[in-house]
């Protein structure tokens, strides 16, 4: 029997489709992984076959894509490529409307005030009364916009209208040439690392256990003994709380400039 690395080498050289057939079926694991990783973005649509049929194409795209002589390993290669293809038929499957747009606006905005004027992260309370809902309002609105891809990888725009950035990448530690810009993105990685320090104990350990250990909601639930949507929540409250703090810092930097 072939190793998986012959496999590979075999394929790449001969384009056999009996191999090509083994490498999608060894690898399909990675789509339901992939899905239940979404489900923290994407709680309510997740079991439509044609998302988990967007993501086999995505694999299948992959398969076919892979250079194996370029030392990144295929799994990781796939996973983006999964992701890719699963994300495109979920905007398309649910399309977000305006009013979902502009409650997160509001809700985003709420924060970055608190934040400025408490200097500390606001409480849910906190953050409630400043939209005149009640706490139980603001936790439902918070679990509806987790379908609004809050997430890491999402990005955010400038307020002069510039090209969005994802806060992902911010945090990443990337060689830039440009020394400028280099230390641009390290002053924004020590601000969201203390942005960071200052979110609630759960919250920051749902990014912990999200974006490091890359677990699946339904592991992370486990973990915190909470359910399911819960730790939608309190991802999309810690990334907003993200976002308001890297929008309110963009706005401050401007005007003393």
């Amino acid at each position: 029997m072939l190793s998986t690395k012959e496999i590979w080498t075999d394929f790449v050289n001969e384009r056999d489709q009996s191999l090509r057939e083994k490498l999608i079926l060894q690898y399909a694991p990675l789509v339901r992984y992939v899905i239940e990783r979404l489900a923290i973005s994407f709680p309510a649509i997740l079991d439509s076959d044609d998302v988990y049929n967007c993501g086999v194409i995505g694999l299948i795209h992959a398969v076919d894509r892979f250079d194996p002589h370029r030392g990144v390993k295929f799994e990781t290669y796939a996973i983006s490529r999964i992701k890719g293809a699963i994300i495109d038929e979920l905007r398309n499957l649910d399309p977000v409307p305006r009013s979902a747009r502009r409650m997160a606006r509001q809700i985003e905005q709420a924060y970055a005030e608190l934040h400025e004027e408490l200097g500390r992260p606001a409480t849910e309370a906190e953050v409630a009364a400043r939209l005149n809902i009640d706490p139980e309002t603001l936790i439902t609105w918070t679990i509806q916009l987790s379908c609004v891809v809050i997430s890491l990888d999402s990005g955010y725009e400038s307020d002069d209208g510039g090209d969005s950035l994802s806060i992902a990448d911010t945090i990443e530690d990337q060689t830039s040439p440009n020394p400028i810009q280099a230390i641009e993105r390290q002053e924004l990685t020590e601000q969201l690392a203390n942005i960071l320090g200052q979110l609630p104990d759960r919250e920051r350990l749902v990014l912990a256990l999200y974006y490091y250990e890359e677990l699946t909601l339904r592991e992370i639930a486990k973990v915190m003994e909470v359910s399911e949507s819960r730790v939608c929540q309190l991802h999309t409250q810690a990334i907003m709380r993200l976002r308001a703090f890297l929008k309110n810092g963009a706005a401050l930097k401007k005007r003393t400039k």
